[in-house]
């Protein structure tokens, strides 16, 4: 570790300086980042045997790509757009946005994809589409930067997770439900919502 601080800053350090907070940023990329577990403990859950002639469930899979260097808020926007495509309509796109993140995504769903087929008795690996597509803040390496007049900045380097779930069958008509009202059926509707208020406590 002192060669490694001694080629970072220049000069030798004694072990009571490697504890120092100028030491904290180098020494933190080494440490082993704690990778989150809940998420994938979806793939063991047991469900109850199913009623004579109920429509059978659909199969799904979750997975996740974690601590990879990449800011969350800028994954959040590639999380959002894939969500409720096809698998293949998904890495389709996803080879066409000019983003690093959207390489991490479309490896973590092809990931995905290749789990369903293997692990959870998927027959088709295209009859699936994106249930789930989320990003979330992973780890935080802490650095300094340098600023005028001999004064220093903090400076973090920010690492991700991404969390996607795979689920078998074709994707709903409309993803995120949205009115299905006509724009005259809407009026109408907001309209008998302002003849039905009343003032409170009034005769």
């Amino acid at each position: 570790m002192n060669k490694i601080l001694k080629r970072l800053f220049g000069v030798g350090l004694t072990p009571n300086h490697v504890h120092g907070i100028h030491t904290s940023a180098p020494i933190a990329a080494w440490v082993q980042a704690k990778t989150p577990q809940s998420f994938l403990k979806h793939n063991r859950k047991i469900f109850p045997p199913q009623a004579i002639g109920e429509e059978p469930r659909p199969a799904f899979v979750c997975h996740q790509k974690t601590n990879f260097k990449y800011s969350p808020k800028k994954l959040w926007y590639i999380a959002s757009f894939v969500r409720g495509m096809t698998v293949d309509e998904a890495i389709k796109q996803l080879s066409f946005v000019n983003k690093k993140g959207a390489v991490f995504v479309k490896e973590a769903i092809q990931e995905a994809q290749e789990l369903a087929v293997k692990d959870h008795n998927v027959e088709y690996k295209s009859n699936l589409w994106v249930a789930e597509s989320f990003a979330n803040k992973g780890m935080i390496i802490k650095g300094i930067r340098r600023h005028a007049r001999g004064r220093m900045g903090e400076v973090r380097y920010m690492y991700s997770h991404y969390f996607v779930r795979l689920e078998e069958g074709k994707p709903p008509k409309d993803y995120y439900k949205r009115n299905e009202l006509t724009p005259q059926e809407q009026l109408d509707s907001w309209l008998e919502q302002m003849r039905k208020r009343k003032i409170i406590n009034s005769y």
